[in-house]
């Protein structure tokens, strides 16, 4: 038997690959499948069937393209509505996997049709659960990204959240392994823990969903609690996943076209696409093609690419380091952004070679910046940190306007007016600087060692620390 947990930290997302005797079942796959197709290949077994525990919202589900390569048969939970040909499970029915057995477990909340799968040996021994977004280590799926789609309000699905867990998962075997869809970082859940497996009885004491003593109507409130908007690309998501898309071979291909530096600037002007530079803050700093937003591929670039831009049928350019244009149009896809147009070959040195003109950020430390200060401390902060984490601590007189809601702030901001623009450690706040920039601000000065760099200096007033209650 085996039991492959396959987690990619950019996503924070855990797809699985479980194999017996000759036969496999891959649970919530990400879209770029060659990866399960040639792990089943190599142990000579065939992927029987792919289990999605819902219709994602933070990524493309690998589904159908897995489907369409390896003949294997999909597998939703109750009430599911597919576009497609797959098998939408009863309550309890059972699939089998060489000589383990998956029993569909209905269990509405997150989303109406979620689902989780209780893997069983021969002997009806209970295994692990793959819980989906209905149960995290430490957490549970946030019950407010399908209040439209099922008609109903946020207190309904956490109320039905909540008769999943005490009803159909709390009863279960505390030795049983947990295996979510999710770890810390993902906008499906508000406070998940790091770990990304653990037994249930552990989590039966751990959790504070799972609290024996807790009310339906304080599970309701507690879990509601601190809820934000979520991403605007997840609705887009969950069409794709629903209805279904385009193979990711004919996107890579489009989004891996080199185009010279003149086809690229012809491609910008004609397509109003969007440019997107891959690099990290430092080297955007000191030059990059004037309009593009910089967006590092180190960092968690599909989800801020989503969050930022939120329509994934806009046109993307791509500039990438040497070697990274296909990592690039793969992270894109996985959540949904099938239309890169193509990459600037040779990267932006081509660029410059090509005398094109080009920008830059002006970009200090936080020592630097401690100096500005200490000389005019009415200098305006703007701290694009989450909301969660500006409240846990921050500058006194900072102005919090986090990066996912930039397009907001935008009717804030003066043009004439110098700013001084940190995140935590840089990532973010030259994204932001980096779109302002864009669209006509450039008095904004971005901190390259980010609130920690600030904090260190010991220069700037600090709020008393608070532990965040959310990671949202």
């Amino acid at each position: 038997m085996i039991v492959e947990q396959i987690y990619t930290g950019c996503l924070a997302q855990g797809a699985y690959y479980i194999e017996s005797n000759g036969e496999a079942v891959v649970i919530d796959p990400l879209r770029d499948i060659d990866n399960y197709v040639a792990k089943a290949a190599q142990n000579k077994a065939k992927i029987k069937y792919v289990f999605e525990t819902h219709f994602h919202a933070d990524f493309v589900s690998g589904h159908m393209d897995l489907s369409k390569a390896t003949g294997a048969e999909i597998i939703y939970g109750p009430t599911a509505v597919p576009g497609f040909t797959a098998t939408v499970a009863t309550d309890g029915q059972v699939f089998q996997v060489g000589e383990l057995f998956f029993e569909v477990l209905h269990t509405p909340g997150h989303t109406m049709e979620s689902c989780c799968y209780l893997m069983k040996d021969a002997a009806g021994k209970q295994l692990g659960l793959f819980s989906g977004d209905t149960l995290f280590i430490g957490d549970v799926g946030r019950p407010d990204l399908a209040q439209q789609a099922a008609h109903k309000t946020l207190e309904d699905l956490a109320g039905l959240l909540f008769d999943s867990l005490r009803n159909k998962i709390m009863p279960l075997n505390d030795d049983l392994i947990v295996y979510p869809a999710h770890g810390a970082g993902s906008a499906c859940g508000k406070k998940m823990s790091a770990e990304t497996t653990d037994t249930l009885g552990h989590q039966k004491a751990s959790n504070y969903a799972l609290r024996a003593t807790m009310t339906r109507e304080e599970f309701i409130q507690e879990v509601t609690n601190g809820l934000v908007a979520p991403p605007g690309y997840f609705p887009l998501n969950v069409a794709l996943n629903k209805q279904g898309y385009e193979d990711i071979h004919a996107v890579l291909d489009r989004g891996t076209k080199t185009l010279s530096a003149n086809a690229f600037e012809a491609a910008a002007d004609e397509t109003e696409a969007i440019i997107i530079d891959t690099r990290s803050a430092a080297e955007f700093a000191k030059g990059f093609i004037p309009n593009s937003y910089n967006i590092g591929i180190d960092g968690s670039f599909a989800v801020w690419v989503g969050a930022i831009i939120k329509d994934v049928k806009q046109p993307l350019l791509i500039v990438a380091e040497e070697g990274r244009a296909l990592e690039v149009a793969t992270r894109l896809a996985r959540v949904g952004f099938d239309h890169a147009i193509g990459y600037l070959k040779g990267g932006f040195e081509a660029w410059k070679q090509a005398k094109k003109d080009f920008d830059i950020v002006v970009s200090m430390d936080g020592n630097r910046l401690a100096e500005i200060y200490k000389q005019d401390p009415s200098i305006v902060l703007l701290d694009v940190r989450k909301k969660s984490e500006y409240d846990s601590e921050h500058i006194v007189g900072a102005i919090n306007a986090p990066l996912d809601f930039v397009d907001e702030t935008i009717a804030t901001i003066d043009h004439q007016q110098t700013i001084y623009v940190h995140c935590a450690g840089g990532y973010r706040s030259m994204a932001f600087v980096s779109i302002m920039q864009s669209r006509g601000y450039h008095k904004l000065i971005n901190c390259s060692t980010g609130f920690k760099g600030l904090i260190e200096t010991g220069a700037f007033p600090v709020t008393e620390f608070v532990c965040q209650n959310t990671q949202l």
